[in-house]
Protein backbone atom coordinates (compact mmCIF):
# COMPACT_ATOMS: atom_id res chain seq x y z
CA UNK A 1 0.00 0.00 0.00
CA UNK A 2 2.55 2.35 0.94
CA UNK A 3 4.41 1.78 -2.67
CA UNK A 4 1.02 2.96 -4.29
CA UNK A 5 0.54 6.00 -2.62
CA UNK A 6 4.19 6.97 -3.17
CA UNK A 7 3.89 6.18 -6.82
CA UNK A 8 0.76 8.45 -6.75
CA UNK A 9 2.10 11.28 -4.52
CA UNK A 10 5.24 12.13 -6.58
CA UNK A 11 3.72 13.32 -9.91
CA UNK A 12 1.03 15.36 -7.86
CA UNK A 13 4.09 17.22 -6.00
CA UNK A 14 4.43 19.63 -8.98
CA UNK A 15 4.61 23.23 -8.76
CA UNK A 16 1.26 24.59 -10.62
CA UNK A 17 -0.26 27.48 -9.29
CA UNK A 18 -3.36 25.17 -8.16
CA UNK A 19 -0.98 22.39 -6.34
CA UNK A 20 0.42 25.21 -4.70
CA UNK A 21 -2.93 26.66 -3.31
CA UNK A 22 -3.32 22.85 -1.70
CA UNK A 23 -0.10 23.13 -0.31
CA UNK A 24 -0.69 26.47 1.48
CA UNK A 25 -4.36 25.51 2.08
CA UNK A 26 -4.64 21.64 3.16
CA UNK A 27 -7.97 22.60 5.11
CA UNK A 28 -9.51 24.81 2.75
CA UNK A 29 -8.71 22.75 0.19
CA UNK A 30 -10.18 19.45 1.40
CA UNK A 31 -12.91 21.13 2.68
CA UNK A 32 -14.17 22.19 -0.70
CA UNK A 33 -13.02 19.46 -2.37
CA UNK A 34 -15.24 16.67 0.09
CA UNK A 35 -18.21 18.77 -0.04
CA UNK A 36 -18.23 19.54 -4.11
CA UNK A 37 -17.17 16.21 -5.05
CA UNK A 38 -19.57 14.53 -2.94
CA UNK A 39 -22.45 17.21 -3.93
CA UNK A 40 -21.89 16.49 -7.84
CA UNK A 41 -22.18 13.09 -7.30
CA UNK A 42 -25.04 12.93 -5.58
CA UNK A 43 -26.93 14.86 -8.01
CA UNK A 44 -28.54 12.42 -10.02
CA UNK A 45 -29.88 10.93 -7.06
CA UNK A 46 -31.35 14.07 -6.13
CA UNK A 47 -32.86 14.43 -8.85
CA UNK A 48 -33.82 10.85 -9.66
CA UNK A 49 -37.32 9.40 -8.37
CA UNK A 50 -35.54 8.74 -5.16
CA UNK A 51 -35.30 12.46 -4.29
CA UNK A 52 -37.19 15.38 -6.47
CA UNK A 53 -38.51 13.35 -9.42
CA UNK A 54 -37.12 15.71 -12.13
CA UNK A 55 -35.17 12.81 -13.45
CA UNK A 56 -37.39 10.23 -14.32
CA UNK A 57 -35.05 6.98 -13.36
CA UNK A 58 -35.45 5.12 -10.17
CA UNK A 59 -32.29 3.53 -8.67
CA UNK A 60 -31.55 -0.37 -8.49
CA UNK A 61 -31.88 -1.18 -4.72
CA UNK A 62 -29.52 -3.35 -3.22
CA UNK A 63 -30.70 -4.95 0.87
CA UNK A 64 -33.41 -3.45 0.38
CA UNK A 65 -32.30 0.35 0.00
CA UNK A 66 -31.44 2.67 -3.19
CA UNK A 67 -28.44 4.28 -1.08
CA UNK A 68 -25.89 1.50 -1.82
CA UNK A 69 -25.83 3.30 -5.59
CA UNK A 70 -27.20 6.79 -4.94
CA UNK A 71 -25.04 7.49 -1.63
CA UNK A 72 -21.90 5.55 -1.33
CA UNK A 73 -20.03 6.48 -4.55
CA UNK A 74 -20.58 10.40 -3.82
CA UNK A 75 -19.26 9.39 0.05
CA UNK A 76 -16.13 7.77 -1.28
CA UNK A 77 -15.74 10.71 -3.63
CA UNK A 78 -16.00 13.12 -1.22
CA UNK A 79 -14.19 12.67 2.00
CA UNK A 80 -11.92 9.68 1.77
CA UNK A 81 -10.76 10.62 -1.85
CA UNK A 82 -10.40 14.32 -1.07
CA UNK A 83 -8.37 13.32 2.09
CA UNK A 84 -6.16 11.00 0.23
CA UNK A 85 -5.49 13.83 -2.81
CA UNK A 86 -4.95 16.64 -0.75
CA UNK A 87 -2.33 14.60 1.86
CA UNK A 88 -0.44 13.70 -1.50
CA UNK A 89 -0.66 16.83 -2.67
CA UNK A 90 0.89 19.22 0.47
CA UNK A 91 2.30 16.45 2.28
CA UNK A 92 3.95 13.80 0.30
CA UNK A 93 4.87 10.54 1.25
CA UNK A 94 5.60 11.27 4.95
CA UNK A 95 2.04 12.83 5.10
CA UNK A 96 0.60 9.70 3.57
CA UNK A 97 2.04 7.29 5.83
CA UNK A 98 0.64 8.77 8.87
CA UNK A 99 -2.36 9.36 7.24
CA UNK A 100 -2.66 5.61 6.16
CA UNK A 101 -0.91 4.75 9.61
CA UNK A 102 -4.13 6.17 11.53
CA UNK A 103 -6.32 4.55 9.64
CA UNK A 104 -4.29 0.95 9.89
CA UNK A 105 -4.08 1.57 13.95
CA UNK A 106 -6.40 -1.60 14.98
CA UNK A 107 -3.81 -1.81 17.72
CA UNK A 108 -5.19 -0.37 20.84
CA UNK A 109 -6.19 -2.53 23.68
CA UNK A 110 -9.08 -4.64 24.05
CA UNK A 111 -11.01 -2.17 26.07
CA UNK A 112 -11.70 -0.26 23.19
CA UNK A 113 -13.34 -2.67 21.26
CA UNK A 114 -15.55 -3.40 23.50
CA UNK A 115 -16.36 -0.41 24.70
CA UNK A 116 -16.48 1.12 20.91
CA UNK A 117 -19.57 -1.93 20.16
CA UNK A 118 -21.25 -2.08 23.50
CA UNK A 119 -21.48 1.78 24.30
CA UNK A 120 -23.08 3.00 21.48
CA UNK A 121 -26.35 0.95 21.47
CA UNK A 122 -25.98 1.04 25.45
CA UNK A 123 -26.33 4.94 25.11
CA UNK A 124 -29.23 4.76 22.63
CA UNK A 125 -31.57 1.94 24.42
CA UNK A 126 -31.21 4.81 27.41
CA UNK A 127 -32.41 7.67 25.21
CA UNK A 128 -34.42 5.65 22.96
CA UNK A 129 -36.47 4.65 26.52
CA UNK A 130 -36.71 8.16 27.78
CA UNK A 131 -38.53 8.88 24.64
CA UNK A 132 -40.34 5.85 24.25
CA UNK A 133 -43.61 6.45 27.01
CA UNK A 134 -42.55 2.98 28.26
CA UNK A 135 -43.36 1.05 25.19
CA UNK A 136 -40.31 -0.90 24.82
CA UNK A 137 -40.41 -4.31 22.63
CA UNK A 138 -37.15 -6.86 22.85
CA UNK A 139 -35.85 -7.07 19.86
CA UNK A 140 -36.90 -9.63 17.30
CA UNK A 141 -34.65 -12.92 16.33
CA UNK A 142 -33.94 -11.27 12.71
CA UNK A 143 -32.36 -7.77 14.11
CA UNK A 144 -30.57 -9.98 16.34
CA UNK A 145 -29.00 -11.85 13.08
CA UNK A 146 -28.43 -8.67 10.91
CA UNK A 147 -26.84 -6.77 13.71
CA UNK A 148 -23.15 -8.16 13.09
CA UNK A 149 -23.29 -8.31 9.40
CA UNK A 150 -25.07 -4.97 9.62
CA UNK A 151 -22.06 -3.69 11.96
CA UNK A 152 -19.29 -4.41 9.24
CA UNK A 153 -21.27 -3.31 6.10
CA UNK A 154 -21.43 -0.21 7.58
CA UNK A 155 -17.54 0.30 8.39
CA UNK A 156 -16.56 -0.34 4.90
CA UNK A 157 -19.74 1.85 3.68
CA UNK A 158 -20.22 4.73 5.77
CA UNK A 159 -17.10 4.36 8.41
CA UNK A 160 -14.37 3.83 5.86
CA UNK A 161 -16.06 6.83 3.26
CA UNK A 162 -16.58 9.45 6.12
CA UNK A 163 -13.48 9.22 9.04
CA UNK A 164 -10.28 8.74 7.09
CA UNK A 165 -11.52 12.24 5.90
CA UNK A 166 -13.47 14.08 8.93
CA UNK A 167 -11.30 12.29 11.55
CA UNK A 168 -8.50 11.50 10.32
CA UNK A 169 -7.04 14.39 8.04
CA UNK A 170 -9.08 17.25 9.35
CA UNK A 171 -9.13 16.94 13.26
CA UNK A 172 -5.27 16.88 13.52
CA UNK A 173 -4.55 19.72 11.45
CA UNK A 174 -7.34 21.86 13.46
CA UNK A 175 -6.10 20.38 16.53
CA UNK A 176 -2.22 21.81 15.21
CA UNK A 177 -3.75 25.03 14.88
CA UNK A 178 -6.20 26.36 17.57
CA UNK A 179 -6.63 22.73 19.93
CA UNK A 180 -9.85 20.76 19.96
CA UNK A 181 -12.30 23.27 20.57
CA UNK A 182 -11.63 24.95 16.62
CA UNK A 183 -11.79 21.37 15.40
CA UNK A 184 -15.21 21.42 17.22
CA UNK A 185 -16.72 24.82 16.12
CA UNK A 186 -15.06 24.04 12.37
CA UNK A 187 -15.62 20.65 11.61
CA UNK A 188 -19.14 20.32 13.11
CA UNK A 189 -21.03 22.36 11.04
CA UNK A 190 -18.55 21.24 7.96
CA UNK A 191 -19.57 17.45 8.39
CA UNK A 192 -23.15 18.76 9.06
CA UNK A 193 -23.59 20.69 5.64
CA UNK A 194 -22.01 17.88 3.95
CA UNK A 195 -25.36 15.34 4.52
CA UNK A 196 -28.06 18.34 3.50
CA UNK A 197 -28.47 17.37 -0.28
CA UNK A 198 -28.93 13.91 0.59
CA UNK A 199 -32.51 15.29 2.89
CA UNK A 200 -34.05 16.27 -0.93
CA UNK A 201 -33.90 12.48 -1.33
CA UNK A 202 -34.89 8.96 0.20
CA UNK A 203 -31.89 9.16 2.98
CA UNK A 204 -33.72 11.91 4.57
CA UNK A 205 -36.96 11.93 4.18
CA UNK A 206 -37.49 13.56 0.68
CA UNK A 207 -38.04 16.94 -0.61
CA UNK A 208 -41.70 17.57 1.41
CA UNK A 209 -39.39 16.60 4.58
CA UNK A 210 -39.97 19.47 7.62
CA UNK A 211 -37.20 21.86 8.06
CA UNK A 212 -37.06 20.58 11.39
CA UNK A 213 -35.03 17.54 10.43
CA UNK A 214 -32.15 18.88 8.40
CA UNK A 215 -32.13 21.04 11.63
CA UNK A 216 -31.93 18.62 14.36
CA UNK A 217 -29.58 16.65 12.30
CA UNK A 218 -27.57 19.56 12.48
CA UNK A 219 -27.44 19.97 16.11
CA UNK A 220 -27.06 15.97 16.32
CA UNK A 221 -23.69 16.12 14.06
CA UNK A 222 -22.03 19.09 15.80
CA UNK A 223 -22.68 17.05 19.00
CA UNK A 224 -21.60 13.79 18.02
CA UNK A 225 -18.27 15.38 16.08
CA UNK A 226 -17.54 16.11 19.75
CA UNK A 227 -18.15 12.70 21.39
CA UNK A 228 -15.74 11.65 18.04
CA UNK A 229 -12.87 13.99 18.54
CA UNK A 230 -12.63 12.69 22.19
CA UNK A 231 -12.58 8.94 20.96
CA UNK A 232 -9.86 9.81 18.18
CA UNK A 233 -7.67 11.83 20.85
CA UNK A 234 -8.24 9.14 23.64
CA UNK A 235 -7.43 6.05 21.23
CA UNK A 236 -4.13 6.77 20.40
CA UNK A 237 -5.86 8.23 17.27
CA UNK A 238 -7.44 4.84 15.87
CA UNK A 239 -9.46 5.29 13.22
CA UNK A 240 -10.67 2.02 13.46
CA UNK A 241 -11.89 2.29 16.84
CA UNK A 242 -13.46 6.16 15.56
CA UNK A 243 -15.01 4.52 12.62
CA UNK A 244 -16.78 1.72 15.30
CA UNK A 245 -18.30 3.97 16.88
CA UNK A 246 -19.70 6.06 13.94
CA UNK A 247 -21.56 2.88 12.64
CA UNK A 248 -22.16 1.32 15.85
CA UNK A 249 -24.61 4.85 16.15
CA UNK A 250 -26.16 4.39 12.57
CA UNK A 251 -26.08 0.94 12.52
CA UNK A 252 -28.34 0.80 16.33
CA UNK A 253 -30.32 3.30 14.88
CA UNK A 254 -31.10 2.00 11.11
CA UNK A 255 -31.26 -1.71 12.37
CA UNK A 256 -32.61 -2.44 16.15
CA UNK A 257 -34.56 1.55 17.08
CA UNK A 258 -37.40 0.28 15.00
CA UNK A 259 -37.93 -3.28 16.67
CA UNK A 260 -37.48 -1.45 20.10
CA UNK A 261 -39.33 1.44 20.15
CA UNK A 262 -41.98 0.70 17.50
CA UNK A 263 -44.09 3.82 18.19
CA UNK A 264 -41.56 6.38 18.20
CA UNK A 265 -41.98 8.73 14.85
CA UNK A 266 -38.81 9.60 12.71
CA UNK A 267 -39.27 12.92 14.69
CA UNK A 268 -38.75 11.41 17.98
CA UNK A 269 -35.95 8.67 17.48
CA UNK A 270 -34.17 12.43 15.76
CA UNK A 271 -34.69 14.16 19.52
CA UNK A 272 -34.12 11.19 21.22
CA UNK A 273 -30.31 10.62 19.40
CA UNK A 274 -29.71 14.76 19.69
CA UNK A 275 -30.13 14.11 23.58
CA UNK A 276 -28.09 11.57 23.64
CA UNK A 277 -25.12 13.45 21.68
CA UNK A 278 -25.60 16.81 23.15
CA UNK A 279 -25.24 14.89 26.60
CA UNK A 280 -22.07 12.85 26.10
CA UNK A 281 -20.60 16.39 24.62
CA UNK A 282 -21.55 18.99 27.26
CA UNK A 283 -20.34 16.16 29.43
CA UNK A 284 -17.19 15.54 28.04
CA UNK A 285 -16.20 19.25 27.51
CA UNK A 286 -16.84 20.22 30.93
CA UNK A 287 -14.93 16.97 32.19
CA UNK A 288 -11.80 17.56 30.21
CA UNK A 289 -11.82 21.07 30.27
CA UNK A 290 -12.24 21.40 27.08
CA UNK A 291 -9.35 19.54 25.90
CA UNK A 292 -11.35 16.55 24.79
CA UNK A 293 -7.87 14.08 25.36
CA UNK A 294 -5.93 16.14 23.28
CA UNK A 295 -2.29 16.29 24.00
CA UNK A 296 -0.48 18.52 22.18
CA UNK A 297 3.24 17.15 22.76
CA UNK A 298 2.54 14.00 21.25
Amino acid sequence: MTVQTSAIAEPLAGGSERENFVKRHPLISFFVLANVLSWLAWLPYVLSNNGLGIWNYSFPEILGSSQLLGVLPGAYLGPIFSAFLVTAISDGKPGLRAWVGRLMRWNVSWRWYVGAIVLPPAVLLIAGAAFSGGNIQAPNFLVLVAYIPGLLLQMVTTGLAEEPGWRDFAVPRLQKRGGPLLAVVVLGPIWAIWHLPLFLTEWGGGPDVSWTRPATFIALTIFLNVVMIWVFNRSGESLPIVMLVHVGVNNFASIVWGSVFPTETAEIVQLALLSAAAVLAITLLIATRGKLGFRPQE
